[in-house]
């Protein structure tokens, strides 16, 4: 199969394009708005409208500051000793999920303090919507012919263009379809199975360190970093932790659970 015929940029006016990446962010921003609202009521939180926005904001801030700083630290850092100002160049790519997570955990961390709310009943409402984000985000890359996978001789491969002559794993699809549509479904059971505070945050914890380690087998590491010990991926080393904490969590608040 030959890559889709997709122009990453869907409307252009004049020097101002936008394009198919920024709006699945946008679009799960929006969702997400009205899902915490949703939440914030049945929980019967003090969160009006204006604090649901700037949860986002606060949220957003963490995606960003942390997923760069993330990528600097795990990815690449030697090129950006050599080249610091290029740590700014963000429009060039360069995000990391797991240093986007602990960013937008500290955010996080900042509003509940200041709003004087349980963390983690506000990090369950976060985490309820997060695979929104995670799988709209993959549909972004599969339309930017970007993070594919490895090279397969499977009827659905694709060739993805600057990626050479052969077919590869559509491993954004395979994301979208466990990170997203599987782990919206997963951690909301468990939300409403378990009304323990923490349930949601360390099953999506759980759910998504398994899921991204699985899919890792088939994605093509980053060419700058290659296999780690000859056979995982960066991807993998950082997931699995994320995996064997959130089950153990997951463990204990279960036997809370009445």
């Amino acid at each position: 199969m030959h890559f889709p015929s997709i122009d990453p940029v869907f409307l252009r006016l004049g020097p101002i394009q936008f394009r198919w990446y920024g709006l699945m962010y946008m679009i799960a921003f929006v969702v997400s708005f009205f899902f915490l609202r949703a939440e914030a009521r049945r929980k019967k939180l003090p969160l009006s409208t204006d604090d649901i926005a700037d949860l986002l904001f606060y949220g957003a801030g963490g995606v960003i500051l942390g997923g760069r700083i993330g990528y600097v630290l795990f990815y690449d850092l030697a090129n950006y000793l050599d080249h610091p100002l290029q740590i700014l160049a963000i429009w060039q790519g360069g995000m990391s999920f797991h240093g986007g997570m602990l960013g937008v955990i500290t955010a996080f961390h900042i509003y509940s303090r200041k709003k004087q709310l349980p963390f983690f009943a506000l990090n369950d409402m976060v985490a309820q919507c997060a695979p929104i984000g995670l799988g709209l985000g993959r549909i972004g890359n599969f339309i930017n012919g970007e993070l594919y996978g490895r090279v397969t001789d499977l009827p659905w491969g694709i060739v993805f263009p600057g990626a050479g002559p052969l077919p590869r794993h559509p491993s954004q699809l395979y994301e979208c379809l466990l990170e997203g549509v599987l782990l919206f479904f997963i951690v909301r059971f468990a939300a409403r199975r378990i009304p323990v505070d923490g349930i949601a945050t360390w099953t999506a914890c759980a759910g998504y360190g398994l899921f991204r380690f699985i899919v890792e087998f088939v994605r093509q590491p980053d060419p700058q970093i290659g296999f780690i010990m000859q056979f995982f991926s960066m991807g993998q080393m950082l997931s699995l932790p994320m995996f064997l904490l959130g089950s153990l969590m997951v463990l204990r608040l279960s036997r809370r659970n009445p």
